[in-house]
């Protein structure tokens, strides 16, 4: 089984930053793409941010220029550097991996969210 669990989030005001990260661990043989989502409305979750294991990205419109995805494979970690934040980025930030087990098989896996909150 896998666990993936984010920490980063808070309250921030107009303008601010923050870093979220979210960690993997458990039966792991290599991760592939991992990503940030958010709920939005009409939607159940869109991708904000997504990496692939080499590295490659992309973004919503809505924060590119803002925000930057990066990870670190030896960790199993990612990383979502949240800048000039707005309140419409206000939301709660789900983590997403694709992770091969130690049978070769693929599954995706959730963290719980951590919640992001954007206001004067």
């Amino acid at each position: 089984q896998v666990q993936l669990v984010e920490s980063g989030g808070g309250l921030v005001q107009p303008g601010g930053s923050l870093r979220l990260s979210c960690t993997a661990s458990g039966t792991i043989f290599l991760i592939n793409d991992m990503g940030w989502y958010r709920p939005v409305r009409g939607k159940e979750r869109e991708l904000v941010a997504g990496i692939t294991s080499g590295g490659s990205t992309k973004y919503a419109d809505s924060v590119k220029g803002r925000f930057t995805i990066s990870r670190d494979n030896a960790k199993n970690t990612v990383y979502l550097q949240m800048n000039s934040l707005k309140p419409e980025d206000t939301a709660v930030y789900y983590c997403n991996a694709e992770v091969q087990s130690i049978t070769l098989t693929f599954d995706n896996y959730w963290g719980q969210g951590t919640r992001v909150t954007v206001s004067s």
